[in-house]
C-alpha cells in the first residue's frame, strides 16, 4: 500500500522526466487526488490525533502545511508486485511534486512529515531501495517500567508490522536490531511464519512470532506480528 500527502501549490500539467526522477509514472492501482482548501479547510493529517504525532518531530515544517492552498494525495495498493518498482516509481513522483510547488510530504504509514530536502537525502537520493528509511520503530512506556517497541509501515511492502511487549532496558539494543533484521527479510520478499522462534544470543531463548492484528488497528493501520517471551500466551 502507498499512502503519502504532499502539501503546497501544484501545477495542473504534469511532464516527469523518467529519467530524472526513476519513475515510469503513477503505478497501476496507485491514484492522484487534488484537494483545495474550498473542497476541504482542514486538509488530511493537519488536525487530530495523526497531526499530534506527526508534527512534534518537524513543528516549523507543520504551520507551513496549515496555510498551503492545496494537497495532492497518493494511495492505493499494488497487487502482488515482482519487485519494488512500485515504490520507486512513486518516490519519484513525489519527488517531482516537492521540485514543483510542494513544501512537504506526509509518509502517512509512519507518521512522519518531511521536507523537500530531508525527503531527497532520505528517498531519492540513495537510488537503491533503504527499508529501514520506509519504517519507523517506535516505542512507549508501560505500567511496569518496561516499554513497548512496535513498527509502522511496513504495509508499503505487502507485510505486516512487528510489536514486542515488556522490553527492559538491557534488551532494548537486541530488540532493535532483531526489528531491523525482520523489516529488511520481509521489504525483500521474506515472510515470518507462525509460530517462528527468535535466535539470537542477545536475546532470551524460547522467543516465538505470532500474526495478530487487521487494518483497523489505529497502533498500525495494518496486521501485524507479536513476538512473545517464553511464557507469554
Amino acid at each position: 500500500m502507498m499512502f503519502y500527502v504532499l502539501y503546497g501549490e501544484f501545477p495542473t500539467n504534469l511532464t516527469v522526466s523518467a529519467i530524472t526522477y526513476r519513475t515510469a509514472g503513477i503505478p497501476h492501482g496507485v491514484g492522484i487526488r487534488k484537494l483545495s482548501r474550498a473542497q476541504r479547510p482542514v486538509f488530511p493529517f493537519t488536525d487530530g490525533d495523526f497531526a499530534t504525532t506527526a508534527g512534534k518531530e518537524n513543528p516549523a515544517l507543520f504551520a507551513k502545511l496549515l496555510s498551503v492552498p492545496e494537497c495532492l494525495i497518493l494511495q492505493g495498493e499494488i497487487a502482488d508486485p515482482k519487485d519494488l518498482n512500485y515504490l520507486r516509481d512513486t518516490i519519484g513522483l513525489a519527488t517531482w511534486f516537492l521540485d514543483h510547488g510542494g513544501v512537504g510530504v506526509m509518509d502517512v504509514q509512519q507518521l512522519r512529515l518531511f521536507g523537500p530536502g530531508d525527503w531527497r537525502t532520505n528517498f531519492f537520493e540513495p537510488g537503491l531501495p533503504h527499508p529501514l528509511k520506509h519504517v519507523v520503530i517506535l516505542h512507549s512506556d508501560e505500567p511496569d517500567g518496561t516499554r513497548w517497541f512496535h513498527t509502522r509501515g511496513l504495509r508499503k511492502f505487502g507485510r505486516p508490522d512487528l510489536s514486542l511487549h515488556h522490553v527492559t532496558k538491557r534488551l532494548e539494543a537486541p530488540t532493535i536490531e532483531l526489528f531491523e533484521r525482520f523489516i529488511t527479510l520481509q521489504a525483500e520478499g521474506g515472510q515470518i511464519p507462525e509460530g517462528q522462534e527468535i535466535h539470537m544470543k542477545t536475546l532470551p531463548a524460547g522467543m516465538t512470532c505470532h500474526h495478530a492484528g487487521n487494518f483497523d488497528d489505529f497502533d498500525f493501520n495494518n496486521a501485524h506480528v507479536e513476538i512473545r517471551w517464553r511464557g507469554d500466551r
